[in-house]
């Protein structure tokens, strides 16, 4: 608490203090907002499940590297991503990053 109060005494310290808080409260709503941009149905299928990220830009190759961390892209088109053989418990992570805007279920036979 004493160092704390040592920060807000100066200036630069109070920067530092303030680049920190907004740097915990970007992350803070990456996470709160992920579980918002996976569809429900997504929820109800089995442990793997093939799923369209959308973007609101076409993607690049640094995206479509990104989401391979996550299972296997078989393609892009305009603004998505697909996405094939992703974990249950991956679809948040897939869904966090700032550009990502949702994650739905592919079509069948797509």
């Amino acid at each position: 608490m004493r160092l704390l109060k040592l920060m807000l005494s100066s200036g630069r310290g109070r920067v530092v203090v303030s680049v920190f808080t907004l740097y915990l409260g970007w992350q803070l709503w990456l996470v709160l907002a992920a579980p918002m941009k996976v569809a429900s149905e997504l929820r109800t299928d089995g442990p793997r499940v093939n799923v369209l990220v959308t973007l609101s830009f076409p993607p690049e190759r640094f995206h479509v590297l990104a989401l391979q961390r996550f299972g296997r892209v078989s393609g892009t088109e305009s603004n998505s991503v697909e996405v094939r053989g992703v974990r249950q418990q991956d679809l948040n992570a897939v869904a966090r990053p700032y550009w990502v805007r949702d994650v739905a279920p592919m079509e069948e036979g797509g």
